[in-house]
């Protein structure tokens, strides 16, 4: 397993300072770029400056994020997205979009909900197969529509679509209850990218973003989800992601440290 930061876990500094920073450290396989900084960059710098950079830093993208699947609404503005997104990744040898599901209307079945998300995701899949890159629908926790695996893969079965998988946040599947039992269950040729992370021992349904923990410090069973990781040969990211204003304070090397040394804490025990 490769280990990743999410550029949420650093996300008051800009892609060039994290990009450059995570270099340094000489300890990180990747970097998963958010959309937004991404966007930023690019108001002065270039695609070829930005794969210059990540080159001479010796990081892989491993997953260009978020983008949003507007089933239940207007995809035009999901597809000009996803476009976008496609022709950048292809240009970073990036090969993964992340992409957070919207909520059907009430008075849509689960079955009638599913078939119209799977053909809006097939729509985004035809898109980005183009360019050689899959899409990772990320399931989220307590969402009325996809709260685990098994929701995404209904979703994914839909859209018959070959270049589509889904992600494992470890807080979203703590937060909506998906068991050991069912990760192990996980098709494991699927599992585009894993985001990690701890959060603090709150009543499920009070936990949000900002109550995540660097890993190893709460009550995420960290340990037992790699142990079946492994087992399952999983070889892709293990991407540190943690929404905490808290550690967003911290100076850029500090974050980047902290975040290594706790996850290295575990994986070495597995």
């Amino acid at each position: 397993m490769k280990i990743c930061l999410n550029e949420a876990t650093t996300m008051p500094y800009s892609l060039e300072q994290d990009i450059v920073s995570l270099g340094k450290s000489e300890v990180f396989d990747g970097i998963e770029i958010w959309a937004e900084k991404l966007r930023k960059f690019l108001i002065d710098g270039s695609e070829q400056s930005l794969k210059e950079i990540i080159a001479k830093n010796n990081l892989r993208v491993a997953a260009i994020c978020p983008f949003f699947l507007r089933s239940f609404g207007d995809m035009s503005q999901t597809i000009n997205e996803i476009k976008w997104g496609s022709e950048i990744a292809s240009n970073l040898s990036c090969d993964v979009l992340l992409l957070c599901p919207d909520i059907p209307p009430s008075n849509l079945s689960y079955p009638e909900a599913v078939k119209i998300a799977g053909k809006a995701l097939k729509e985004c899949c035809k898109i980005t197969g183009n360019y050689g890159i899959r899409i990772a629908l990320e399931p989220l926790g307590m969402h009325p529509f996809i709260p685990g695996p098994k929701q995404a893969m209904d979703i994914i079965e839909e859209s018959q679509s070959e270049n589509a998988g889904f992600i494992m946040d470890t807080f979203h599947y703590y937060k909506s209850g998906v068991s050991i039992e069912e990760i192990e269950k996980i098709p494991i040729e699927k599992l585009l990218i894993v985001h990690i992370n701890d959060c603090e021992n709150r009543p499920k349904e009070e936990l949000n973003d900002g109550h995540r923990l660097y890993p190893g410090l709460g009550v995420i069973p960290l340990y037992d989800i790699l142990k079946v990781l492994k087992n399952k040969n999983y070889n892709g990211f293990l991407s540190i992601e943690i929404f905490r204003e808290e550690y967003w304070k911290s100076p850029l090397p500090t974050i980047i440290e902290n975040s290594y040394k706790s996850l290295k804490s575990i994986i070495d025990k597995i």
